[in-house]
């Protein structure tokens, strides 16, 4: 599973407030959530909000409350992978079991630059700045996250093998 995208740079405790403010938190629709994710970066930042691009981040992305809202604003943006230093665990978690691919590599985060394009393999747990052509490893995905996040994420997982046990 390999994504590939621009991407674009936020900083270190992105909290899921700015992620997507409390507020707003009366739906899971992904679209309608999307209309406010980064909302408090200001109109900036949202104007670069691209589908398929990779969102990287410093430490401790997703920090604050464990609200799911978070990750599915952002894949409801079209993010198609968030790359950061650290997750918050809680996050992380959400994140997998909502079918959002994330990656840490504080290596690749210190050095790519805003508007670069990357490609990311999940399997490999390899970053390739196509711009540069460096390459940076982190920790591969096992087997079974991928195939979570492939399906889209734990519920969707889930169905699909109580479909197959049926048969």
């Amino acid at each position: 599973m390999v994504f590939e995208g621009q991407v674009l740079k936020v900083g270190k405790n992105i909290d899921t407030d700015v992620i997507i403010p409390a507020r707003y938190l009366v739906t899971f629709d992904p679209l309608e959530l999307s209309v406010h994710c980064f909302e408090g970066l200001g109109e900036d930042f949202r104007a670069k909000l691209k589908p398929g691009s990779i969102l990287v981040a410093e430490e401790n992305f997703g920090c604050g409350s464990s609200r799911e809202h978070a990750p599915i604003a952002i894949k409801g943006c079209g993010i198609s992978c968030v790359i950061a230093s650290s997750f918050a665990r809680i996050f992380y978690r959400n994140a997998i079991n909502i079918g959002l691919p994330i990656v840490e590599c504080p290596e690749f985060v210190k050095e790519v630059q805003e508007g670069d394009k990357v490609a990311v393999s999940l399997l490999e747990g390899k970053i390739t700045n196509l711009k540069s052509g460096k390459t940076y490893q982190a920790k591969p995905f096992p087997p079974f996250l991928v195939e979570i996040i492939r399906a889209g994420g734990l519920v969707n997982w889930a169905k699909k093998r109580l479909k197959k046990e049926e048969k």
